[in-house]
């Protein structure tokens, strides 16, 4: 069934090359199926990046406290 679906998949994207327009049609979908493909990727970095700036701002926050706790140098 799914080999069935496949070729009828392709004979329906061969129609569509046939078409007026169809060719350009068919480059405008496999520009769009690639474009989604790199935004996945770069969302996927989105998680990394989060991570570590919130490691970042961990640090930070412990540096500040650091500071705070010191006592000021004599004058």
């Amino acid at each position: 069934m799914i080999a069935r679906l496949a070729d009828r998949g392709e004979q329906t994207l061969a129609r569509l090359a046939e078409l007026p327009g169809g060719t350009r049609a068919m480059q405008a979908m496999n520009d769009l199926r690639n474009r989604v493909d790199e935004l996945g990727k770069k969302v996927r970095g989105i998680d990394e990046l989060e991570q570590r700036v919130a490691k970042l701002e961990k640090e930070l926050g412990a540096l500040k406290r650091a500071q705070k706790a010191k006592p000021p140098p004599p004058a």
